[in-house]
């Protein structure tokens, strides 16, 4: 009864239009209220220890990371970058888009910034050609969720923290999905650019290949940077996080001479504002799967699907099916957060590796990105555009089959996203 009630509360805060923070912290009060066998004190204590955490430290850092890069204007070199590279092709604004969002990937870590950094200037290049805007908006949505896949990823930082999972596990096992996504995107964009007669956009010279490169070296060594020092063990990725932002001040302040104080001030008050965001929502979610685990609902959930089925296969389809829905209704933090300690159990229980089920459950939340009511990403990405949300949500729709696809693959087959991390780390 009370769990029921308590599942009510949350919906119906939610659908008043509650914050998510707050529909999961007040409907897990209410519980403990109700329920009357722990005292209330507990809701803060279990908040609290749900941000008390020594890798969540990266989360500001690479938030602001990002914004720093947005705001330095480091995404007009990467985008010039891309269209050297691979502008050349069939569809060359397409695979650009795509191109430009795996190197963008590799500073931001979120979907979000992603769309809105490099999605104005992709839309209006696309536009600018001639291109669809149906196409290059759904493009660009899809592209960018590779940012969260692709190391350093904040969704992957707070699932490492919840699951108890190496969080540079986690990095190195992006890659290879993210690296599947980018070409399943692009074999797309080949085949419309084939079918429809569209011609390259630039024709290839290597020397302007040789100067954007080198324009946009400095940014490219950030991912480098991150990456390499973790493999290193130069730093942790809690500290890399902090290296980042360091690396981001630097290319603002000394090499491009394109931030100042107005914007950085105004640049670390969003980062405040959003790690505020996030970090209360991970604190409410915390208490929220704490009453799920003392109602013992993750016990009767292995139970009942073990009960469907003992094979993993079956397993997993089932919860990449509920994650895919999940995502729709449900903000990726807060999914992750409530997520992990219901479903973890049910995975280990069958062999699943938890990094394995990491990059899984990261994939498919981000799917839900551009799936409505919260798709966040087509949201940006009309505001951005100009567009009815109607059209957003049209244009998305064809290339969530690529990406399902891949999320198939990986699902399937476990050594594309374990086979890195075993090499590194064995």
């Amino acid at each position: 009864m009370l769990i029921a009630l308590l599942f009510a509360a949350l919906f119906a805060m939610l659908i008043v239009g509650f914050p998510v923070a707050v529909a999961l912290a007040a409907s897990s009060a209410l519980y403990i209220l109700l329920d009357g066998r722990v005292p209330d004190v507990i809701v803060l204590h279990r908040m609290v220890n749900g941000v008390d955490s020594f890798p969540l430290l990266a989360v500001p850092f690479f938030i602001l990371a990002g914004n720093l890069m947005n705001t330095a204007g480091i995404t007009n070199r990467i985008f010039d970058f891309a269209i050297a590279l691979v502008g050349w092709m069939r569809g060359g604004l397409g695979h650009v888009n795509v191109a430009a969002s795996v190197i963008f990937s590799g500073m931001s870590g979120t979907a979000v910034a992603d769309a809105g950094g490099l999605g104005t200037i992709e839309i209006k290049a696309m536009r600018d050609r001639g291109y669809p805007d149906d196409f290059a908006l759904g493009l660009t949505a899809a592209s960018s969720t590779i940012g969260p896949i692709i190391p350093p990823s904040l969704p992957l930082v707070i699932y490492g923290v919840m699951a108890n999972a190496s969080i540079g596990q986690l990095f190195i096992a992006g890659f290879m999905p993210g690296l599947l996504m980018a070409g399943s995107l692009m074999i797309y964009v080949f085949w419309y650019a084939h079918s429809r007669g569209i011609a390259p956009d630039a024709a290839f010279r290597l020397g302007l290949l040789a100067r954007s490169f080198i324009r946009a070296f400095p940014a490219l060594m950030t991912p480098a940077l991150i990456i390499g020092g973790i493999l290193f063990g130069v730093f942790t990725p809690t500290e890399a996080a902090v290296a980042a932002c360091g690396w981001a001040l630097f290319l603002g302040f000394g090499l491009y001479r394109s931030l100042n104080w107005k914007r950085f001030m105004r640049v670390s008050l969003d980062t405040v504002e959003t790690t505020a965001a996030v970090l209360f929502i991970v604190a409410a979610a915390s208490i929220f799967a704490w009453v799920l685990t003392q109602a013992r609902i993750t016990e009767y959930l292995t139970i009942g699907l073990l009960a469907i089925s003992d094979d993993p296969i079956v397993i997993l389809i089932l919860i990449n099916v509920v994650l895919l829905v999940v995502g729709c209704f449900m903000e990726t933090i807060a999914a992750i957060t409530i997520l992990v300690p219901v479903l973890l159990p049910v995975v280990t229980k069958m062999g699943i590796d938890p990094v394995h089920f990491g990059i899984i459950m990261v994939l498919n939340l981000m799917i839900g990105l551009l799936t409505p009511p919260v798709g966040m990403v087509i949201y940006v990405l009309a505001r951005v555009a100009k567009v009815p949300l109607s059209l957003a949500i049209r244009a998305v729709a064809p290339f969530l089959i690529p990406l399902l696809a891949v999320l198939l693959l990986i699902t399937f087959i476990p050594g594309l996203t374990l086979w890195l991390p075993t090499l590194v780390y064995r």
